[in-house]
């Protein structure tokens, strides 16, 4: 169902941890994905004095002006990507959340074409702005398409999914999310009872692509490691473990942890501590939460407090970000 003027569809995964980790809640905070504005109101309602609410879908800021009325200057909308909350916060922060991947007002919108669900154009731009998903899909070839498939969704049938796309756009163009959801479909076993959708990994791994979402999330961690004030808190909720690993190696190595390197990444060698750990590991949400809030199934919630060290430059390196290779890179 669309969002209506003034509801808050989304329900904020895993506020109760965060701000038992984040007590006291004061001052300036910065809620980096604002969506339908549930970390932000938990947050003013739990003491923060003031909350900037970042988000590039104008369609979250135009829903928040009505519903942040009642909280007059506490809460400031701004329109931009959270790879640049440094530059959007007007002084150092108290704490920054960022709550990742797609909200759930984007996903019951079905114009939005996030949702493989429900009959929409194939869009899942975040901003609404530039090269959507069916550019992407209609363009891209079919060795790019694989690569995003497989770093981006890790997706085993990548390249049989890329080739069906390529088949099928040389028939018709490919202009909606069901259209695209049954060539997936196809090309995969019919799921068993309680096991995801077929087309979930290939959705997530082109609305990553579309959205630069990598770049996003590292170029926002470090924006927020120069934006916290001493004693500041980052939480970071995430939803699928791509997105986990670069959040957590972050963390460690920004923690002064060096970590003994993995397949997708070389041995680390450790900084000065910019971060002392809250979350020695990631919070996940309890049966109750999960109960009232399917979605919150796959969420990892990880926290960790600002130190005096001054902020520094990230070897990204050693991240293990996904790397597809690109038609610019080819």
């Amino acid at each position: 169902m669309p969002t209506r003027r003034g509801d808050a569809p989304h329900v904020p995964v895993l506020i109760g941890p965060l701000i038992e980790a984040a007590v006291p809640i004061g001052g300036l905070w910065l809620d980096g994905t604002l969506g339908a504005g549930g970390y932000a109101r938990a947050l003013l309602a739990a003491g923060a004095e003031r909350v900037i609410g970042v988000d590039r879908d104008p369609l979250a800021l135009d829903l928040a002006r009505d519903w942040g009325a009642e909280f007059g200057g506490r809460l400031q909308l701004v329109r931009g990507n959270f790879s640049e909350l440094d530059i959007h916060a007007a002084a150092p922060l108290d704490g920054v959340v960022l709550d990742l991947g797609v909200s759930s007002m984007q996903l019951d919108q079905a114009e939005r074409g996030f949702s493989f669900t429900r009959e929409g154009p194939l869009d899942m731009r975040m901003s609404q702005e530039g090269p959507s998903a069916a550019d992407l899909v209609n363009t891209a070839s079919e060795a790019t398409l694989a690569d995003i498939l497989f770093h981006f969704g890790e997706e085993r049938a990548s390249r049989r999914i890329a080739r069906a796309i390529v088949a099928a756009r040389a028939e018709v163009p490919i202009s909606s999310t069901l259209q695209l959801a049954e060539i997936v479909a196809r090309c995969l076993p019919r799921p068993k009872p309680g096991q995801i959708h077929p087309a979930t990994r290939s959705f997530q791994a082109i609305r990553i692509a579309v959205n630069a979402e990598f770049n996003e999330l590292v170029a926002g961690l470090e924006a927020a490691e120069r934006a916290l004030k001493p004693g500041g808190v980052l939480a970071v909720v995430t939803f699928h473990s791509l997105e986990d690993r670069v959040v957590k190696r972050f963390l460690q190595m920004r923690a002064g942890q060096g970590g003994g390197g993995s397949r997708h990444a070389p041995e680390i060698t450790p900084d000065p501590a910019r971060f002392t750990l809250l979350t020695r590991r990631a919070v996940a949400p309890d049966a109750e939460e999960i109960a009232a809030n399917p979605r919150a199934r796959s969420a990892k919630l990880r926290i960790a407090r600002r130190t005096e060290v001054p902020a520094g430059p990230v070897d990204r390196t050693a991240l293990g970000l996904p790397q597809p290779v690109l038609e610019e890179d080819r």
